[in-house]
């Protein structure tokens, strides 16, 4: 049986990087964002595994669009999905608590913590069948300690993943299903091009890049069934 993916936010950054590792790897991958062109082209990078790579564009706020999303993506996937990986995650520049607006607010937490719980509660049914599957879900340093630069909406989405993260763990270890949770601290990916004052560039080559994320998460889907990567805090060093 092939090792089957779902990674979201793989038009750009983390989810991108993500895709291509697992695609060199074997890996038959189902890749979700909003725009298909982005899909499209990570598509294209992956190169001679680019037949084994299916994109599915899709607003994942939107809980009907990722219901019929999933559901296309495992026929796609022939039926099984090994793991799901939640990179898409968004963030905006009037953060503070004293610009927040009320629609933004929930604009970030509409993709951040609503969105991921929308793909999981699509795949567990199938993971429920097959006895096992691996959810690993990209958080931030900053959903363990709130930091400033966040912001609020981005704090608020971000712990509640990680408590949806638990949650799993939780009810979901009888029937051979695991999650982890990665908190990165700065990783230098476009998303840096939304805080109030970028970071310049040589800032950004001291950061994690993208790459480091996706050899977290391939040590989380590569460790036997009896084992799980609960938490894993990786900073800059």
């Amino acid at each position: 049986m092939n090792n089957t993916a779902i990674i979201t936010g793989a038009g750009s950054g983390v989810g991108q990087a993500i895709a291509l590792r697992m695609a060199s790897e074997g890996w038959h991958l189902a890749l979700v964002s909003r725009t298909l062109a982005t899909l499209e082209a990570t598509k294209a990078m992956a190169g001679p595994n680019a037949g084994n790579v299916h994109p599915f564009p899709c607003d994942i706020g939107d809980p009907a669009a990722v219901e019929t999303t999933v559901s296309q993506a495992i026929q796609q996937l022939g039926g099984s999905v090994t793991a799901l990986i939640n990179c898409a995650g968004i963030n905006i520049a009037k953060r503070s608590l004293a610009v927040l607006e009320a629609d933004a607010f929930q604009d970030v937490i509409a993709t951040n913590l609503n969105g991921a719980f929308y793909l999981v509660r699509g795949v567990l049914p199938t993971m429920r069948a097959n006895g096992r599957g691996t959810i690993v879900n990209i958080v931030s340093d900053a959903g363990l300690l709130a930091n400033a630069k966040a912001g609020a909406a981005y704090v608020a989405s971000k712990f509640a993943l990680s408590g949806l993260t638990q949650s799993i763990n939780l009810e979901e270890r009888i029937n051979g299903i695991r999650a982890c949770a990665i908190y990165p601290g700065d990783i230098a990916t476009p998303l840096l091009d939304k805080r109030p004052v970028p970071p310049p560039a040589e800032a950004r080559l001291k950061m994690l890049q993208p790459q480091d994320l996706a050899d977290c998460v391939m040590l989380c889907v590569n460790l036997p069934d009896r084992a799980v990567v609960e938490q894993l805090l990786v900073r800059p060093r």
